[in-house]
């Protein structure tokens, strides 16, 4: 392994045609987001002319304006779509670490079955379990209600998965028996210890659970049919609902204001993912 790092940084040639590949994959990744944050500043009748162009116009508040006349209002989305996102986030990291601490760290009859199951519970489509879902929240009258895509964010098997795997080599048994053997008890083992350890991998989680959370379209459409309640996803999906004339420089300013934070947050935290990744594949 070593000699081929070496052969590799003493190759000018091999790391130019690696920058090169970078550089190359980098702007094919980059290039949809240049692309519509562009057609957000252009308007319908330049887009419909050339679809792609790099070169910003000044329709940007304009095709704003349009947006908010169509019944869009962004200060509603963001703020449904970020009580929804962040107390999803915080569920799915907090109770999925919790239960793969409980598999890693007890020893009971059942355990390896139990993970089993939510290895199973990880290859069945969200689709196929929407319509019992659904009667069961129109049945208890919680349709409408913000919670309910919140909640179910507490069952997220493979979150439950990644943790246990990253604990295993790095949460050291030794440490929590002797924590225990001082007198702590489980939770403040739990919240004191182990989730300071774990930071990488919750950072990761969180940024994978938050984007999710934030895109996700299907759930939301089926439980909210308050405009109040709509998150920024249904919004942007609404747009296209003008049968006289689709105002495509307004459709692309509500893409870049849904998509915008989520870029914000990855800009940021970005290097969490990294390291999350990086030091469970080296400890794995």
């Amino acid at each position: 392994m070593e000699k081929a790092d070496r052969k590799y940084r003493g190759n000018p040639v091999l790391r130019a045609l690696m920058y090169i590949f970078l550089i190359i994959l980098a702007i094919v990744s980059l290039m949809p987001f240049i692309i519509m944050i562009v057609n957000a500043t252009r308007s319908t009748t330049e887009i419909q002319a050339h679809a792609i162009s790099l070169i910003p116009s000044g329709y940007a508040l304009k095709n704003f304006s349009i947006l908010t006349g169509k019944s869009f209002n962004p200060a509603v989305g963001f703020k449904n779509s970020l009580i929804i996102s962040v107390g999803a986030t915080l569920c799915t990291i907090y109770f999925s670490t919790l239960t793969a601490y409980s598999i890693v760290m007890y020893d009971w009859k059942l355990k390896n079955i139990f993970f089993s199951f939510i290895v199973a519970v990880m290859m069945i489509p969200g689709q196929v379990t929407m319509i019992g879902f659904y009667q069961m929240v129109y049945k208890i009258h919680m349709t409408n209600k913000l919670i309910m895509l919140i909640l179910p964010a507490i069952a997220a098997p493979s979150v439950v998965f990644f943790m246990r795997q990253y604990m295993i080599p790095t949460l050291s048994k030794e440490l929590v028996e002797a924590a225990r053997i001082d007198g702590a008890k489980e939770f403040f083992i739990f919240n004191r210890i182990c989730l300071p350890i774990m930071k990488p991998a919750l950072a990761t989680q969180a940024i994978f659970a938050f984007v999710a959370s934030w895109n996700n379209l299907f759930t939301p459409l089926v439980l909210l049919t308050d405009k109040e309640k709509y998150t920024l996803p249904i919004m942007t999906s609404l747009l296209n609902g003008d049968i006289y004339k689709t105002e495509y420089g307004a459709v692309y300013m509500g893409l870049t204001l849904t998509v915008l934070p989520l870029i914000i947050l990855y800009l940021l935290l970005s290097k969490y993912i990294v390291a999350g990744v990086a030091l469970g594949g080296v400890k794995g």
